[in-house]
This record gives structure tokens, C-alpha cells and sequence, in this order.
């Protein structure tokens, strides 16, 4: 029987660690605050080491993960790009963009499939399909990396503008298009400076459309927005990028 470690144990983490199960996985669970290297003792060789901590506490869970599990790693968190984990030395961890949302109180409810790359792409997709949630395979490289770019421009995009407009995608779309391409073409300027180079743009506007027509009632903005935007500030001072947009809507 294949065994998991799941690291974080909030929305997400319970529902993969719910899947795993149902796929037929031994689960470890550990909190971020676990010594990790005494559960490493403990399960030296998991087919799988799945952090699912939120974005906040991702640097310092990579920074401190036992050197067994560091080729086993599966990362889900948003606002991921290659520098996050290349900074510690991880080799190609296993990487999903996760297109569902799981609120407190209700089923995990997917926008489209969530695509995966890496070793324990396989693993990840049967166990979110016992949950009834789409999952697809991709491979490791450019295909990766627009799937990432592509959440991020999501992610960012309607939380930053809805600070100014609230409501839903499919309104913000509808009635503020042109703020949001503004929006979103900050974004993507700072997603072009930490990768070291420049995307398709039109391609990740279809990206995220499509996405907004997965769930077009899915609501802009939310309590992380403000710290979205406050580190989005802090890449373009680090790349000394205007981002006008982003700049107004920091006042």
C-alpha cells in the first residue's frame, strides 16, 4: 500500500488526504509545526510527500523538509512558480494547480480540471477522481509553467481588481474588461520578471477566461487579497516594474 505524508491539514489538505484514502494510500498527516524529521524517522520512504500549506508558510516548510522526502515533494499552492522551490534545490517536484475551491462546511467544488506535472501526477489524478474532481496530466517544462503562470494571472487578476470592483468574474469581465486586462497586465509583467522571460499573453487571458467560465459566479476578491497585493507591490519594487494599476489600487 502506497503511503502519503500530507504536510498542512486545512481545506486542501484534507480533501487530497481524503482522496489518497479513498485511492487506497496509508496517510501521514503532519502539521507544519511537526518535527518533521521525527515523522521522517518514522516514514523514511513515502511514494509521496504532499505539501498543502498555504502560500505564507511554503518557504519555510521547503527550507526545513528532511533530505529523504526531498525528491518525493508535491507542491499545490497559488501564486507557485519555478524560483520557489529551484531556491532550495528541488529537482522537478511533482506540481499541481489546484482549480477547485473547498470553503469550510462545503463539498470541494471544481472550475476545470486541475492539471499536474511530475512523478506523482498519477497518483495525485486517481486520487482526486475518487472525489469526484477532475484532474489531468501535463508534462514537466513549458506546459508546467503556462498551467502555473495561468493560475497565478487568475488568482492575482480577479482578487486585485476586485478590491476596486467586488463582485464576480463573469461581472468583472462583463463590465470592467478593460480594467482588468490593466490589471492583469501588471501581473504579468511580474510573472515575466520572475521567470526571467516573456509569456504569451493573449494565450493566458484565454486561460483565465476559461476559467471564468468554469465558474462564473466565483467572487473576485476575498481576505487574502490585501496581502496579494502588498507582495505583488513587493516583487515590481524588487524588478523595479511600474505597475501602475496595482500601484492605484494600493493608493
Amino acid at each position: 500500500m502506497s503511503e502519503v505524508v500530507v504536510i498542512g491539514l486545512g481545506q486542501l489538505g484534507r480533501v487530497f488526504a481524503g482522496g489518497l484514502l479513498r485511492a487506497g494510500c496509508t496517510v501521514v498527516p503532519a502539521n507544519r509545526s511537526d518535527d518533521l524529521l521525527t515523522v521522517a524517522k518514522a516514514h523514511p520512504e513515502p511514494e509521496l510527500v504532499l505539501v498543502a500549506v498555504g502560500e505564507n508558510d511554503l518557504h519555510g516548510v521547503l527550507g526545513a523538509l528532511p533530505s529523504a522526502w526531498r525528491s518525493r515533494v508535491a507542491l499545490i499552492q497559488n501564486e507557485l512558480l519555478p524560483c520557489d522551490w529551484e531556491k532550495y534545490r528541488y529537482a522537478d517536484p511533482t506540481v499541481m494547480s489546484v482549480w477547485f475551491e473547498k470553503k469550510q462546511g462545503t463539498d470541494a467544488r471544481p472550475l476545470i480540471a486541475s492539471p499536474v506535472a511530475g512523478q506523482g501526477a498519477a497518483l495525485l489524478c486517481r486520487a482526486l477522481a475518487t472525489i469526484g474532481l477532475p484532474c489531468r496530466e501535463v508534462a514537466i517544462g513549458d506546459a508546467q509553467l503556462f498551467e502555473l503562470l495561468r493560475k497565478n494571472v487568475y488568482i492575482l487578476t480577479t482578487n486585485l481588481a476586485g478590491l476596486k470592483t467586488s463582485g464576480t468574474v463573469s461581472q468583472l469581465w462583463a463590465q470592467h474588461a478593460g480594467f482588468a486586462r490593466q490589471v492583469a497586465n501588471d501581473v504579468m509583467d511580474i510573472q515575466d520578471a520572475l521567470t526571467g522571460r516573456q509569456h504569451d499573453r493573449d494565450a493566458l487571458i484565454a486561460g483565465m477566461l476559461e476559467a471564468f467560465d468554469g465558474d462564473p459566479d466565483h467572487g473576485c476578491t476575498g481576505r487574502s487579497a490585501p496581502a496579494r497585493l502588498a507582495r505583488a507591490i513587493g516583487h515590481a519594487d524588487e524588478f523595479g516594474l511600474a505597475v501602475p494599476t496595482l500601484r492605484a489600487l494600493a493608493g
